[in-house]
């Protein structure tokens, strides 16, 4: 038997890929399955994006590059996405990654030692708490409130940090929840950082999937730009999962930490993928906003469905593509409602547990499907439930 080290044992992972796999199993054996478990776009990469790449390939951009990023690409992202979120960027303060997930690896290696604490939003991406518990921190999770459209109370958060806070990490738009916070709500936790010398993850991968009002970034508020790193990629907006490209932007001492944690860690980010992301940028956009326009026509299907079935509640998201239904109308608990419509149903979904203790009570189904499919996972999910009752 493996003896593995301890900290393996507090190594979390992604329920979504654990029931995808259930899914795929049921699937095998010929039950018919509606996925909404994955928060993956249902659509192709844009073909400009595409054609940047294959050109890239030929025109040799295959070789290890700088680890911090192609030059070319953190430029474009300090002038045009720097400009997006209200700031001005230098190039030497980006730093690009395989995906966006090594930014708050990094992060948290490089800003936390064993014994800190690092306030972490709860329900939120189970990632932020596998990797807290990870490096030896202690991870304290901040309550997102449904009745504050799943933001968080200021007030509560001021409670929560002690001498050893060490960072805050936020999700806006977040996942799983769909929720926003308010330039208020920014503004409360900016006080929180500066009159406690605390550091701000501001998770912002879904920035450009905004359905009513805009993104704002804490970083563009007076006193965060030194204290906050902002972490952001290509994954969800440009429909690049399989890509892996995503960056951070920081002060530029941190940068050189986290590019020194690169190194160690992957050399660097692959080459032409980056040349892609540039042409995603700096390119044509319709492609990506037909499809948030698609999945804001998708949240209103799926909203308006799930608040006629007896037992739930949904509020409507204002960002991402996710909907965090109450389920504690139907009398069960969230595991047993995901286990029942996965394989009764035929619905896969996940359960609000699996983004947290505050998530008991909640599903979270991706509309990041087909129309048809949400309203046939609509049907099915109104059945199951109707059947139990009985």
């Amino acid at each position: 038997m493996i003896k593995f080290a301890e900290r393996m044992s507090r190594l979390g992972t992604e329920s979504a890929f654990e029931v995808l796999a259930k899914a795929k199993a049921l699937e095998a054996k010929g039950k018919d399955v509606v996925h909404l478990e994955i928060g993956e776009p249902d659509f192709d990469t844009p073909d400009n994006i595409r054609e940047a790449a294959v050109k890239a390939i030929w025109d040799g951009y295959t070789h290890y590059n700088p680890a911090q990023g192609i030059p070319e690409l953190r430029k474009t992202i300090a002038d045009i996405v720097g400009k997006e979120k209200g700031l001005d960027v230098r190039p030497e303060e980006v730093v690009v990654t395989p995906g966006a997930k090594p930014i708050m690896f990094f992060a948290v290696l490089a800003l936390v030692d064993e014994g800190d604490e690092v306030i972490y939003p709860n329900p939120g991406f189970p990632i932020y708490e596998s990797i807290i518990e990870f490096v030896g921190a202690k991870a304290v999770p901040i309550k997102l409130e449904e009745s504050k459209e799943f933001c968080f109370d200021p007030a509560e958060l001021g409670k929560l940090v002690t001498p050893k806070t060490k960072l805050i990490i936020i999700n806006s738009p977040q996942n799983p929840t769909g929720g926003v916070l308010s330039k208020e709500d920014l503004e409360a936790l900016a006080e929180v950082a500066k009159k406690n010398d605390v550091w701000v993850l501001s998770d912002e991968v879904y920035n450009r999937m905004i359905y009513e009002g805009e993104h704002m970034s804490i970083a563009s508020l007076p006193g965060m730009r030194e204290r906050t790193i902002v972490l952001d990629g290509y994954s969800k907006t440009y429909a690049m999962t399989g890509w892996r490209l995503g960056y951070g932007i920081m002060p530029e001492e941190l940068a050189a930490r986290l590019t020194q944690i690169q190194i160690n860690a992957t050399s660097c980010t692959c080459t032409f993928s980056q040349v892609a992301g540039i042409e995603a940028i700096r390119g044509d956009q319709s492609a990506s906003n037909k499809m948030i326009e698609e999945f804001k026509r998708r949240r209103d299907v799926i909203v308006d469905g799930l608040n006629r079935i007896p037992g739930i509640s949904c509020l409507r998201p204002k960002g991402a593509f996710y909907v965090f239904p109450n389920i504690e109308g139907t009398g069960m608990k969230s595991q047993q409602v995901s286990d029942l419509l996965l394989e009764k149903a035929g619905v896969a979904g996940l359960p609000g547990t699996a983004f947290g203790s505050y998530g008991e009570g909640y599903m979270r189904f991706s509309y990041a499907n087909s129309v048809e499919n949400i309203n046939k996972a609509l049907e099915r999910i109104e059945q199951t439930l109707a059947e139990v009752k009985k």
